[in-house]
């Protein structure tokens, strides 16, 4: 069963976002497509959300902003080829290239050294956030195995969501033939709900399998 754990809250930037690349879950969108995902939101949820919490104004729904998909690679001080396979596993699950994280300050203990290249993450918005969203929730959480739900309560108190899963080959995307090894990661969803009641409430109505 897939492990989730809080994460440090990931507050939205004005940030532009990197152009999508072409490797693997999705290739660049076309002009004009609208994500089914982001369809849904708009024709059923976000008119939903609105009359269970009394907006009073479309602006006022909350919506996803980001969603920051990270590895960390610890073995990455030993195997440089570990850290660029995760690099290339987050390529092929988000279909955006990926970047190496570096660590902020050295840690004695673990041997690790400040600007030390120990994991890699990609930012997705845009139609890209809303094709990985809706792959996460209808095609990948369903093939962990055991799935009874994911953690409920992994909000951060200002209505943003993490999840942490143990296998990144529970996305089709993944050749389990061709992995260096298996390797977990997690999700952050960044959202502009005021607070966590209807920040989950949206991530419910969007297919968010919590545990019950």
């Amino acid at each position: 069963m897939a492990a989730t754990k809080a994460a440090v809250s990931d507050k939205p930037t004005k940030k532009k976002a990197p152009a999508p690349a072409d490797t693997g879950a999705s290739a660049a969108v076309p002009k004009g497509y609208v994500p089914r995902l982001k369809k849904i939101y708009r024709e059923t949820i976000a008119p939903t959300l609105r009359e269970e919490f009394g907006y009073t104004s479309m602006m006022q729904v909350p919506r996803i902003v980001k969603v920051t998909v990270s590895m960390g690679v610890g073995e990455a001080k030993e195997n440089k080829k570990i850290l660029d396979a995760a690099v290339e596993d987050i390529g092929h699950i988000t279909g955006q290239k990926a970047v190496k994280t570096k660590a902020r300050k050295s840690i004695a203990t673990f041997k690790i050294r400040q600007g030390q290249e120990i994991g890699a993450k990609v930012t997705l918005r845009g139609a890209m956030m809303w094709e990985f969203l809706d792959r996460l929730i209808n095609i990948a959480l369903p093939r962990v195995k055991d799935f009874r739900g994911v953690n409920g309560n992994a909000f951060d108190g200002h209505g943003n969501y993490s999840l942490g899963l143990n296998e990144q080959i529970i996305f089709p995307e993944i050749d389990f033939d061709k992995i260096e090894k298996i390797m977990g990661l997690n999700i952050a969803i960044v959202t502009t709900a005021a607070t966590d009641k209807e920040a989950k409430s949206l991530l419910q109505r969007m297919g968010m399998p919590f545990r019950k």
